[in-house]
């Protein structure tokens, strides 16, 4: 990882790889054939003690948690 975190979820996708995402306004992908880890594109809101959950097609839901001591109502979809 680029940036330590704390709080962050861990997501197997489906090509193998795996998305972590939290407390950066980015999530991180990591290859665990090649060992390299690649930052996600675009903004993504800041958030940690969220979910993650794998949709039916391959897609990860990212939603709620907490960012300055407030909880998030919000979501986001990677994939």
């Amino acid at each position: 990882m680029s940036t330590a975190r704390s709080h962050h979820t861990a997501s197997a996708l489906i090509d193998g790889t795996v998305l972590v995402a939290g407390r950066t306004t980015y999530g991180e992908v990591y290859d665990p054939s090649t060992g390299i880890w690649k930052n996600t594109t675009g903004v993504i809101t800041l958030r940690y003690l969220h979910t993650a959950s794998t949709l039916a097609n391959g897609a990860i839901l990212v939603a709620g948690g907490n960012y300055g001591g407030y909880a998030l109502g919000s979501t986001e979809i990677y994939g």
